[in-house]
């Protein structure tokens, strides 16, 4: 496995870094789902290369995050400590179950997650409103687990955080105010990603020296990011971020159309049950 050419790209990717903290900053959320694409389609890095690099960033940069958040008083320990542990190992299974997808096949899952996100991003009037109307809420415990697990299996096939779903998760199932979710997040993603990243060492090639540049830029984007979370509505930057996500959905199927081809190929080259019976 072959990592591609460092160019005038990689400046272009590193300043798309600082996107990355920015989102995990503002949203509690989203960064791998910009990491991805940007290894993939600016850079040219295998799919692979790409999933275990983004759970390294992402990682890093969501602990740096979760450790400022903390500092602020918003994160609620003991959910993102019955939440976080079912979900890493949701991440191993999930990782090994990756060594026997094709990295073509990844992408497409990862376009339908993302395109899973800007559903529940739309959707999200209905958390803000009930998560800051000051009512508490029980913590259901158990579709907490049910749910940080498949999270986890999510992050360790395509690479995802789950941050657009723990989000949501801790704001209706954890009762969580919305800004405490967002913390929260961030340090259930680190937990998340760090187990997923560990899973895929050893199984696909890591430029350490770039994952650090990028990592770095990241971690700046993530702290301008949360001071500007203080001052901008969240719902409005769930939708734009929303719009964003069924924009880059679309253009990775699109530009995964040869898949589905060779999928249909495939499929039209099985014989019949006539077929097999009359050779």
């Amino acid at each position: 496995m072959t990592v591609p050419d460092m160019s005038a790209a990689s400046l272009i990717a590193l300043l798309l870094a600082g996107l990355v903290g920015l989102s995990l900053g503002m949203l509690g959320g989203g960064g791998s789902i910009l990491t991805v694409p940007i290894l993939v389609y600016v850079l040219g890095f295998d799919p692979k290369q790409a999933i275990a690099m983004s759970l390294g960033v992402v990682g890093t940069t969501s602990l740096v995050g979760a450790w400022r958040q903390w500092q602020d008083g918003n994160i609620k320990l003991r959910v993102a400590f019955i939440f976080g542990p079912v979900a890493m190992v949701g991440t191993v299974l999930g990782a090994r179950v990756a060594r026997y997808v094709s990295g073509a096949t990844q992408l497409i899952l990862f376009a339908f997650v993302m395109l899973a996100a800007a559903v529940l991003m739309f959707r999200d009037r209905r958390e803000t409103d009930s998560s800051e109307s000051g009512v508490p809420q029980p913590m259901r415990v158990g579709s907490i687990v049910v749910l940080g697990v498949a999270v986890g299996v999510l992050t360790g096939l395509v690479g995802v955080g789950g941050g657009f779903l723990i989000v949501p998760a801790l704001v209706l199932l954890g009762g969580v105010p919305m800004r405490k979710a967002i913390g929260t997040s961030l340090l259930v993603i680190a937990m998340n990603s760090v187990s997923g990243f560990v899973a895929y060492l050893g199984h696909t090639e890591i430029p350490w020296t770039f994952m650090l540049q990028f990592t770095t830029v990241a971690i700046v984007g993530m702290f301008l990011g949360t001071r500007l979370a203080r001052h901008v509505p969240q719902a409005q930057l769930k939708r734009l971020f929303a719009a964003f996500l069924i924009v880059m959905g679309l253009f990775i199927l699109w530009r995964s159309r040869d898949s589905f081809r060779r999928a249909d190929t495939a499929v039209d080259s099985v014989p019949t049950v006539t077929q097999a019976l009359a050779g």
